[in-house]
């Protein structure tokens, strides 16, 4: 399948993933606002979720899917599938460990998290229901990983709409029944949550059942013994360590920055989880999407030993980020007052509500190139099974983001934390893409200068059009008018993209024709 076609397909149903996740943070917004509760739900969804990233999309999906790819580019597709047995099998049993655990031991790891939470007992309680969310997308990751190996992209990149759907389903009817009975609403959202994940779980372990590669889970311990000794486990295992080190690195900051945003005003966690959202739709419509693509072809391009075409993905991933990231964090930095009110500007979300949060989205938005542009490079050290460099470079950066911290905090509040993370993101990427043309991994291909120009020449004027449009109404005061504010939106938006992309083809880049050189 062509890169582009795959990263499209990927995209689009991401967009409607990206699309249903905001409807719910609208609700969530308008519903239950910014406040202590609030604070206390997204710390207890933080937790499971950071886990989530830290072991299962983290270490074990970059350790997972190259050497599965790998596999069976090697040995073909049967003895992929004992692999994908045995690791199934550890996998189960150590979530169902980790699970138990988690729940016993949800006050330590709230205090952990954010000590400074005013509804501490609200946060252990959401804790100790949303925990089994892990175990259900651990192996939703695994599943993921084979059907991403099998060119199978349609359905790992769907199935989050399914938490969504069920996430709105629980605001939109569950709170308000709650509520009747007595009990506090947003406990229904955590209800939602959970039916999510195992919605997600069913849908792609249907998948791997029409394609034959459902995992032979363990149960006996002399079949245990046996998984824990496949010579895949033990090398993904090996694999993981320093991948673990690695993406523990970016999740630790997460968890020294939600530990601060706990002590600063009510509601920061609350606002950084709202600007989270927003700068998370061009970061997964772009990153995500182009990494999930990248990683398998480019492990099976270096198993191969196909360095041109390795070297070539690289080169049209690079060439994706700038041309669509850059335009992307120029809306951040310039049009998020516009995009926090018409989105969530409603109920008991008030007009600080929306301020705070478009300083956090402003922060976020300085750093987006980078935060995108590590979705790609990183892949290209994961694929040739070099997950010590990321990590190395990560323990500097999050040394370098606490640094950013101190700076930042003190004169920004919870925005400074924001911007720590854009910065340190692009400092990242940066030491990333230095690392592989130092190794001759990636070799540039030509007419990089005149791309940048045009691009950053398009941007300038995508610049002008958005700054004029904010500076044009006061989209605040237009709350009693919510279909007019997304009108207004939705004209603004869709007129500085066709700007956007007249003024590069009017420079001479066919940014159409560049998107199809995919290899």
């Amino acid at each position: 399948m062509n890169l582009l076609k795959a990263a499209s397909t990927v995209s689009l149903l991401t967009l409607a993933s990206r699309v249903t996740g905001l409807v719910r943070e609208q609700l969530m917004a308008a519903a239950f606002g910014a406040s202590a509760i609030t604070d206390a739900f997204n710390v207890a969804f933080r937790i499971p979720n950071l886990l989530r990233r830290l072991f299962a999309e983290g270490a074990f999906s970059q350790a997972f899917v190259p050497l599965l790819a790998a596999s069976r580019e090697r040995d073909g597709d049967e003895a992929t599938h004992r692999l994908v047995d045995a690791v199934a099998s550890v996998l189960w049993w150590v979530l169902l460990a980790t699970v138990v655990l988690g729940v016993v031991g949800a006050p330590v790891v709230v205090w952990m998290m954010a000590s400074g939470l005013a509804a501490f007992d609200q946060a252990v309680f959401l804790t100790r229901l949303m925990f089994p969310y892990i175990a259900c997308m651990s192996l939703v990751a695994l599943a993921a990983g084979v059907l991403n190996t099998w060119q199978r992209f349609a359905v790992p990149a769907a199935t989050p709409v399914l938490l969504n759907l069920s996430w709105i389903a629980a605001a939109w009817w569950g709170a308000p029944w709650f509520q009747t009975l007595g009990v506090e609403p947003i406990y229904a959202v955590a209800a939602g949550v959970m039916v999510g994940g195992v919605l997600q779980l069913a849908v792609q372990w249907y998948a791997l059942r029409r394609l034959g590669m459902v995992p032979r889970l363990a149960w006996t311990p002399g079949r245990i013994a046996e998984a824990w000794a496949h010579p895949g486990v033990g090398r993904i295992l090996r694999q993981m360590a320093p991948a673990l080190l690695g993406v523990s690195v970016a999740q630790v900051s997460l968890l020294i920055n939600t530990q601060i945003a706990s002590h600063l005003t009510v509601g920061s966690v609350s606002w950084l989880t709202y600007a989270d959202r927003l700068m998370e739709f061009p970061t997964a419509l772009l990153g995500v999407a182009l990494g999930v693509v990248l990683l398998p072809r480019l492990a099976a391009a270096q198993a191969g030993g196909d360095g041109q075409a390795y070297s070539a993905m690289l080169d049209w991933g690079l060439r994706m980020v700038v041309l669509l990231a850059l335009p992307c964090a120029v809306a951040l930095l310039l049009f998020a007052e516009p995009l926090v009110a018409v989105l969530y500007h409603y109920g008991r979300f008030t007009v600080q509500d929306a301020a705070q949060t478009v300083t956090a989205l402003q922060g976020y938005g300085a750093g987006l190139l980078g935060l995108i542009a590590i979705k790609v490079l990183a892949p290209g050290f994961y694929a040739r099974q070099d997950v010590r460099t990321p990590v190395r470079i990560a323990v500097v950066v999050l040394i370098i983001t606490q640094g950013l911290n101190a700076a930042f905090v003190p004169w920004l509040g919870h925005a400074g934390l924001a911007l720590s993370i854009g910065l340190a993101a692009m400092i990242n990427a940066a030491w990333l893409l230095i690392g592989l043309l130092r190794t001759g991994a990636y070799h540039p291909q030509p007419g990089w200068g005149v791309f940048l120009l045009r691009v950053l020449l398009a941007c300038g004027v995508l610049a002008a059009g958005l700054w004029a449009a904010n500076m044009r109404l006061d989209w605040l005061a237009l709350q009693a008018t919510p279909w007019l504010r997304a009108w207004w939106l939705a004209g603004a938006v869709a007129t500085a993209a066709l700007v956007y992309f007249a003024t590069l083809r009017a420079l001479g880049l066919r940014w159409w024709a560049t998107m199809r050189r995919a290899p």
